[in-house]
């Protein structure tokens, strides 16, 4: 049983003691990296009876009421025997006047995460109205789940570079492309190994959405200095989707004035757009001029090989998470690569709703059951396209005449595509292999089914065949 003098001791330990306690069984639980991360630099703000675990960054507060906060309460209650209630705050959240008391063992006030920048006037309002308004980065997207190729490969070594912060870079850096390319994943990986490289440099990623609002906020606030600040002593400054300030004539010019003081100041710019600068035709010239200043790199449209790598390596992550084995059919992947061409979130989420419908059964999963489960998706998605459009855009493709394909030439130069547009049939028609042969010159269906199997081992082992094939399911898509 505890003494009385060792009992009145703990009824005075400070907050701070309570913290240490709490801390050295959390470091062991979650691990050094893992607590350095996200926990090593909160800190403590004490007042009255009142104490609150101050993260640095939005971003890690919310990390931590996700993945830790009971675990803290619970150590929290074993250790501090006045009972003191433990709140949880990001430092935006809190008077940033007032001085951050009692920090914790080893903590630093400069942020260890990616910082998510936010301007709280008003009182702090509940924690779901709050985390509704924040936007940060999410853990998902490192360079380690970023799937690279020939459309790609520019960007992703740009980034990696620029993530090492080597000396001789490029600044501004803009990455372009259309939804769904990748821009926001590599702008997120690009985050994380930033912090990772150097925990002392000051990150800051928000989207120009937020920007915007948040500096017209300030505006209304008279905050634009404390808006200023926050951004313009940024190390590496993230912005995504940039293309969002064209024709907001006060937030570019913002925006133009921070980028100068970043550049101008050594530190580090990367943005992305969903188009090259030249054709942001809305944003005023002296930003659009910046922005082609330094470097442009363009996100090109995952090729088929790509596509096929993405899938992999989406499977054999929901096989991390304890979802399935790692496996689905060829002849299911090779469908979804060919039928989701127009983004990678458009052909991920096929993948996940087949997942979502079978779970493991998924590596059973057949052609006609996946293309089953798909049609309502993609009768919604597809513009109707027959076997005569076919047939015309795939002789323009490789100059023949439309006649040709239905003709009884067996010329390689004919013949190939002929096998090419039976094979775009089947895959972007709901004709029968017997009708589809009959639109090619009355030929059995056999014929069409040896073209179809014939097109597709060709497109594993000729580039050339599957760039053509890739080109005409986007013609033929719109």
């Amino acid at each position: 049983m505890m003494s009385g003098g060792a009992a009145g001791a703990m009824a005075s330990a400070p907050a701070g003691a309570v913290w240490t306690k709490t801390c050295q069984v959390l470091k062991r639980e979650l691990g050094e990296a893992t607590f350095g991360s996200w926990l090593g630099q909160a800190a403590l703000r004490e007042s009255g009876d009142e104490v609150c675990l101050v993260a640095a960054t939005g971003v890690a507060r919310d990390w931590i009421r996700r993945h830790a906060w009971r675990r803290i309460g619970e150590l929290w209650a074993q250790n501090d025997p006045m009972g003191r209630t433990l709140d949880l705050k990001s430092r935006m959240e809190v008077d940033t006047a007032a001085a951050l008391t009692l920090p914790a063992p080893g903590a630093s006030l400069a942020p260890a995460a990616p910082l998510v920048f936010e301007i709280e006037a008003e009182a702090v309002p509940p924690v779901a109205a709050r985390q509704g308004r924040l936007q940060g980065l999410q853990e998902r997207f490192s360079f380690d789940t970023f799937v690279s190729g020939p459309a790609n490969e520019f960007a992703f070594a740009v980034a990696r570079r620029v993530a090492t912060w080597s000396d001789g870079h490029f600044n501004p850096v803009l990455f372009h492309g259309p939804y769904g390319f990748g821009k926001t994943h590599l702008l997120n990986a690009l985050a994380w190994e930033a912090m990772r490289n150097e925990p002392e440099k000051r990150v800051v990623y928000l989207t120009a959405e937020r920007f915007t609002t948040t500096f017209v906020k300030a505006l209304q606030d008279k905050q634009t200095a404390a808006f200023k600040d926050e951004l313009r002593n940024a190390d590496l400054l993230l912005i995504d989707d940039v293309h969002f300030v064209a024709g907001k004539p006060t937030t570019q010019e913002e925006l133009f004035h921070t980028l100068i003081a970043l550049v101008e100041d050594g530190r580090r710019v990367v943005m992305t757009a969903d188009r090259s600068p030249a054709e942001l035709s809305e944003m005023e010239p002296r930003l659009r001029s910046h922005l082609q200043a330094g470097l442009v790199c363009g996100i090109e449209p995952a090729d088929r090989s790509l596509r096929l790598g993405i899938l992999e390596r989406k499977l054999a992550t929901l096989a991390q998470q304890g979802r399935f084995v790692p496996s689905a059919r060829p002849e299911v992947l090779q469908f979804l690569a060919d039928r989701f061409t127009d983004s990678v979130r458009e052909l991920e989420g096929a993948l996940n709703t087949l997942v979502a419908r079978v779970g493991a059964d998924v590596a059973r999963l057949t052609l006609d059951e996946a293309q089953g489960i798909l049609r309502p998706h993609l009768a919604c998605n597809e513009r109707k396209v027959t076997v005569d459009t076919i047939q015309k855009t795939v002789s323009e493709h490789y100059g023949l005449k439309q006649a040709d394909l239905i003709s009884e030439r067996r010329a390689r130069a004919v013949a190939r595509p002929r096998q090419v547009a039976m094979w775009l049939a089947k895959q972007i028609t709901t004709r029968s292999l017997p009708d589809i042969g009959r639109r090619f010159g009355g030929r059995d269906h056999t014929t069409v089914l040896h073209a179809v199997r014939r097109i597709e081992s060709l497109k594993a082992e000729d580039p050339a065949l599957a760039r053509d094939v890739d080109v005409l399911l986007r013609k033929l898509r719109g």
